[in-house]
Formats: structure tokens, sequence, C-alpha cells
């Protein structure tokens, strides 16, 4: 009977770890129990981090913050890559560059790299953002400048945005350039999440100032996160509860880069967050006019709407930040659009953010942008980190085939 009894404990336990672990992730994404596994990880950190803060001992952001550190790396230089810390402008940055200088004395790309993370996690000093640069020094014989900004909740937007311009112009000074051995005509910006939020935001200010002789070549946007107003899109909807970034993660990332306010997170939660001053930009993100209508599917528009009286956004929260460019590039008109440096934009089918994405490669060419698009319909959201647990720069075909299609996003510059 003792026996009997440690089997049906064994299988019970057995049965409860695979209910957990299981998620149901579309057949078309390729190691589907990789993806399992990671999500089990991600969820029961998340519900920790909101039992700790329900407790009081410690914010929620301040828990998943573990992510982070269980990835990081020392960055050290080797054979090919000579990495360093540096300081450009108050800024902590890595540095990666070439060991050998080139006989024929050519001048280097740069690329100016933003990690993800959702304004409040990642850092450059991750194991696979280190693993990228090292790549992108190797393939491209570029230099690249990885950017350590300020996190939220510690410090609220625009202070991410604020230090990563500040390294964006730093590396855009006559000297530097010369130091480094830059060609100032092939110097672009990229980012993964909310880091493509940072470098289409910094990409759309630099050409806003008439003192910068330097200019951006390329802009290259991973799965980029561009706007705040409307956060029921179709690809929010469809993609709610994705392994990796479900909508709740993403709704509260925005909430925290704005605020600690928790009533202002309930209302982005509802969709309810806009107030006047926003509702004036939702034509820039009406998916119905810029989503191309495979991807709007059997989703009707409906506008967000518009919270006035007491309940107004106005009164629980930083209203006037989610009209800010800077914060959302999405809500620029066309005029903003017309000068910007050549895009590359990478979009995944299970995202949330997906239609982000899309809808500002649909401005971006209506406005006479050079725009090379790449949607992966079996890519998810977060695909980039995967790079230690699928060894990202081994020799089988389809680890190849990333490799090629990390180089082509990066050879724009």
């Amino acid at each position: 009977i003792m026996r009997s009894k440690g089997v049906l404990v064994f299988v019970l336990l057995g049965a409860l770890t695979v209910y957990y672990v299981y998620s149901p992730i579309p057949n078309n994404i390729e190691e589907r129990w990789k993806l399992m596994l990671a999500d089990s990880f991600f969820r029961s950190l998340s519900q920790l981090a909101e039992l700790s803060e329900r407790m009081g001992l410690l914010h929620y952001m301040k828990v998943m913050m573990f992510i982070t550190i269980a990835e990081r790396v020392v960055p050290v230089s080797d054979e090919r890559v000579q990495v360093s810390d540096e300081n450009f402008d108050g800024v902590e940055v890595i540095v990666y560059q070439p060991t050998q200088q080139q006989e024929t004395g050519e001048l280097r790309r740069a690329i100016i790299y933003l990690h993800g993370g959702g304004w409040c996690l990642g850092s450059s000093r991750m194991g696979p953002y280190d693993l990228l640069a090292k790549h992108m020094v190797t393939e491209l014989n570029a230099v690249i400048v990885s950017v350590e900004y300020r996190l939220a909740p510690a410090y609220h937007f625009p202070a991410q945005f604020e230090d990563v311009y500040r390294v964006l112009k730093y590396v855009l000074r006559v000297d530097v350039l010369k130091g480094y051995h830059i060609n100032p005509e092939r110097i672009a910006v990229s980012g993964d999440s909310a880091g493509g939020n940072l470098a289409a935001a910094v990409a759309q200010q630099l050409q806003k100032d008439p003192e910068q002789h330097v200019q951006l070549k390329a802009q290259a946007l991973i799965y980029p996160v561009l706007q705040a107003l409307d956060l029921n899109t179709p690809s929010y909807q469809q993609n709610q509860h994705m392994p990796i970034l479900p909508r709740t993660l993403m709704v509260r990332f925005w909430s925290e880069y704005f605020t600690s306010n928790k009533s202002f997170l309930r209302a982005m939660m509802a969709n309810r967050h806009n107030s006047h001053e926003s509702a004036a930009l939702l034509k820039f993100v009406n998916w119905s006019s810029y989503l191309p209508e495979l991807y709007r599917q059997a989703y009707n528009y409906s506008a967000p709407p518009v919270v006035t009286g007491k309940s107004s956004v106005r009164s629980i929260g930083p209203h006037h930040l989610l009209a800010d460019p800077r914060a959302s590039p999405l809500l620029v008109p066309d005029t903003a659009l017309r000068l910007l440096p050549k895009a590359y934009v990478l979009t995944c089918e299970y995202d949330v953010l997906r239609d982000d994405g899309l809808m500002y490669v649909t401005r971006l060419r209506n406005a006479g942008v050079d725009v090379t698009h790449e949607h992966y319909p079996g890519g998810f959201h977060g695909a980039l980190m995967f790079i230690t647990m699928n060894n990202f720069f081994s020799t089988n075909e389809n680890n190849s085939k990333r490799n090629q299609n990390i180089k082509r996003c990066m050879s724009h510059a």
C-alpha cells in the first residue's frame, strides 16, 4: 500500500509539473520545449515578484531583475575583439572593437547598440548581448558601443532616452570618431524591444538638431516597442498570453517607464489611460489604416476611450508623457519621418509588439524612407535572448540562418 501511495504521489507531482510547464505554444515555433521551460521560469519569477510586492518586501521589478543578474557576465577581450569599459558624457558604455587595425587604414563602421528589457530590466553586460556585440565586430569590422542606460523604476522617462542620446552625440564628435577610426558616413543605431524604442527615438531626435552635421546612416530595430496609446492592437490581443512577454508584463513596463503610480498601471491595463492631449495623436496608431489586412485578421478597430472627469488620466498619472514622441516614436507626423535614415525592422508573429513594428514600417515607407522589413512567422518576442540557450553561433543550418539575418540587419550601416 505504501508503495502504491508513493507511486501515486510521484504521478501527481509529475502531472502538476507537466501542467505548470506546458504552454499552448504554436506548432511553427522551433524547439517549443525550450520556450516552455523558459516560460515556466518567467511565470514563476513573475508570481514571486507579485507576491513580494504585495507583502511589501521588494518592488516587482527588483525581483524580476534576477533575470538580468543570472545572465550577467564580465565582458573580456579575446584574440579578435578588444573590450573596454568607458564613460561617454557621464554614461557607462562598453566599447567593442577589432583587436587588429586593418593595414589599409580603412575606417570602420560603428553601431550604437541599446539593450532591451522594458526600460526596467536588462544590461549591456548580459551574455547574449556580449556575444552579439563580439559577433558584429568580427563580421562587420565595426566598433560597437553598447550602452548601460539608467533603468526604471529608480529612474523614469526621459532618463533612459537622455542617457542614450548623450552617448550618441558623444560618439558623433569629430575627435571621438577619429580616435576610434570610425567612418562618419557609416554609423547606425540599433536595439531590441525597449532598445528598439530608444533607437527609433534618438534617430528622430538627431535629425531635428540643426547643429548636428554627422548623421546616422541606418537604424536597425528588432521587435521594437513604439507606442503607448493603444495597448489593444490585434497583436496585443492575439498574443496576450504568449511566453516571455505577455500583455500584462508589457503594460507594466510602460507604466513603470512613466511612473510608479498604481492607478496609472490599472488604467493602462484597461486601455483607458488616454487624455484629450494624447487622444489627438491616436490617428497615428490607427491600426485599421496602417496594418496590412493579413494582420488585422477578424479584429475590428475601436479607438481607445478618452477618460475625462474625476477618473481622468490627468489626476492619476503623467498624461503629458503619453504624447511625447521620445517615448512613442510612432506618434510623429509624416514630415518628421521623411529625413530619417534607412531602416531595418524585424517583427515576429507571436509578439504583442508585432503591430507597433508593422505600423512603423508602413508609415516610414509612406514618408519615402528606405525600409527593409523582415517578418518571422514562427518568431516570438525575446528570441534574441535565446542566443546562449540555442548555441546561436553554431554551424547547424538554422543557427547559420539566424547569424546571416543579424549580419544583414547590422550591415545596413
